[in-house]
């Protein structure tokens, strides 16, 4: 299992949270953005290719070469946390067989209220959204979620998560996904408008949120 990312060690861990963040990259980009040769790039891609943890595809580009661009192979996935998979999905099952839909759906409830209070504590202490995102990306990420702000135009931001900690518990209840779409609406209150538009349980290879300013009726 890979260390937290910003624990990493060595530079083939650093290889394969960028492409686990990227989607797929060359091997300039990834030495670009390690700030090491391209050379110690490709002989660390060769090694993790190699434990079958990375692959490639040549693609056309003009006349030219093709590029070479790199991803995850099928097998990294289980390198990245998956919070006690097993023990949770389990529990989700006996939770439904002992309490039932309602019951498991009470306990989500209290899930969203706690998660909702930890957050708020952060988030109330940043003085502006942009600043408010970034704090959420961090407790995020502190989580396991890999996740980061992206800026889209002048007003509107993208939360992305490149992986999901609770990938497994979520397959088995998408209960939790829903309150988490609930509890990101709850921290940035009427003033702004949250929509998924990626998801990783219906085959993206990240979780995205759009944010953007919610019209004021009164002003319409």
């Amino acid at each position: 299992m890979l260390r937290e990312k910003g624990n990493v060690k060595t530079a083939g861990d650093a290889i394969l949270f960028q492409l686990k963040s990227l989607g797929e990259a060359q091997a300039e980009t990834l030495a670009r953005r390690l700030g090491i040769s391209v050379q110690a790039v490709r002989q660390r891609l060769e090694r993790l290719f190699a434990e079958n943890l990375v692959a490639y595809s040549d693609r056309a580009h003009g006349r030219g070469r093709p590029r070479r661009l790199w991803s995850l192979a099928t097998g990294a996935g289980s390198l990245f946390p998956d919070t006690h998979a097993q023990l949770t999905v389990d529990l989700i099952g006996t939770i439904r067989n002992e309490l039932g839909e309602t019951g498991l759906a009470r306990l989500l409830e209290r899930r969203r209220e706690q998660i909702t209070a930890a957050y708020s504590k952060r988030f109330a202490r940043e003085p502006d959204i942009a600043r408010k995102l970034t704090a959420l990306a961090d407790m995020r990420s502190a989580e396991g979620y890999m996740a980061r702000v992206e800026r889209l135009g002048e007003e509107g931001f993208l939360l992305v998560e490149d992986h999901c900690p609770i990938c497994a518990a979520a397959t088995a209840c998408q209960g939790f996904c829903s309150i988490e779409l609930a509890i990101f609406q709850n921290l940035l209150g009427p003033g702004w408008r949250i929509e998924r538009q990626d998801h990783l349980l219906t085959g993206a290879r990240r979780c995205s949120y759009r944010i953007t300013p919610q019209p004021d009726v009164s002003d319409q």
